[in-house]
């Protein structure tokens, strides 16, 4: 079945979430679609995987070719710049739109082909929230849930209760929408993602215009339903979210996957480093690039250069033996902003 849609009347929102594409703007490029590339077995094992996946809009590349893998379980932060081709990228796996090609499984689903048996276990935020001003949290979930043709109406008023619960707004439930902050906005467009248990969760920017405290609660949340075992998705330009709540990460630039890996891998690509704090910061450099060390650089009382193969042992012993005055040592590595900088050449918002 498709994920819960409802379409508004005239002047009141859209709503929208996770409902496959079917002859809108999907249709428009289905002329120009590659032959889909069966997935890899390896995707099986994958909460969300492709290969090679593609989009083109008329002549402009947004998506070239990328190999996502997400593993169950984990929290994993899809960063990239503005316009780097994230929010294509989710609306091309939950089947909003068409690849141009390659191919893309959700749990181990092939999709488009498989929305109907997999898209109840996934729930999305794509895009922002949008529901009926007028009407309350509660009603506006109730709208969602009777779209959904499996679910069943003798229980949805405690579906509705659990879903509010789990996001902190049972107490607001019968707040009208248009008197919702930010932040309980975000949370609301959440527990439609959760009306049902869920095994993946797929959020397009989900802090995107809160203020710091409308933040909180939704990074708060996130880490809630990962620790419930779900797989997290989420899309971001936010340095502070990636550090604060994913474990792994992949980083778009251009239409491009440049890097996917662990938080732990992407902190090791910088190269390191080596700082020696001296009294005599032109004799230490001598000695540093005595050593072969490179890119070494004098600042104040402070001496730097790239550590390459050396042991932080043997060069500290090297100046002491040749007379250098050590104050103090150490082995920094390349902070994530700058790693995401030369990564995308791009800076980023790095407190959210």
């Amino acid at each position: 079945m498709r994920s819960p849609a409802a379409r508004s009347g005239a002047g009141e929102d859209e709503i929208s979430f996770g409902r496959p594409a079917s002859t809108a703007e999907g249709a428009e490029d289905t002329e120009d679609r590659a032959e889909q590339v069966p997935p890899s077995p390896e995707a099986d094992a994958a909460a969300v995987a492709t290969i090679g996946l593609t989009k083109r809009f008329g002549s402009q590349l947004a998506v070239s070719g990328i190999n996502l893998a997400v593993p169950r379980g984990s929290v994993y932060g899809f960063l990239g710049p503005n316009g780097s081709g994230k929010t294509t990228t989710i609306r091309m796996l939950l089947g909003l739109i068409q690849p141009t090609g390659g191919s893309q499984q959700l749990l181990g689903v092939a999709m488009p082909a498989g929305a109907n048996a997999v898209l109840p276990r996934v729930g999305s935020l794509v895009e922002g929230p949008a529901f009926h001003p007028q009407l309350s949290g509660r009603a506006n979930l109730g709208r969602l849930d009777a779209a959904d043709r499996t679910a069943s109406p003798r229980t949805a008023s405690a579906r509705i209760d659990a879903a509010l619960d789990r996001v902190g707004l049972l107490a607001a439930a019968g707040k009208r929408y248009r008197a919702y902050s930010l932040g309980m906005k975000q949370r609301l467009a959440i527990a439609a993602g959760l009306l049902r248990p869920r095994e993946l969760m797929i959020l397009d920017e989900p802090t995107n215009g809160l203020d710091p405290q409308g933040t909180r609660e939704v990074r708060a949340l996130i880490r809630e339903i990962a620790a419930d075992g779900t797989t997290v998705f989420v899309s971001s330009h936010l340095l502070a979210e990636v550090e604060q709540i994913c474990s792994h990460v992949g980083v778009m630039r251009a239409g491009e996957l440049v890097f996917q890996g662990t938080l732990e891998q992407m902190r090791g690509r910088g190269a390191a480093r080596i700082l020696v704090r001296t009294a005599e910061p032109e004799l230490a450099a001598q000695v540093l690039g005595r050593l072969g060390l490179a890119d070494v650089a004098v600042d104040g009382r402070e001496v730097t250069a790239q550590l390459g193969s050396q042991a932080p042992e043997t060069v500290c012993a090297e100046l002491v033996h040749t007379g250098v005055p050590v104050s103090g040592l150490d082995t920094p590595r390349a902070s994530l902003e700058d790693l995401f900088v030369e990564l995308t050449g791009e800076g980023f918002d790095v407190n959210g």
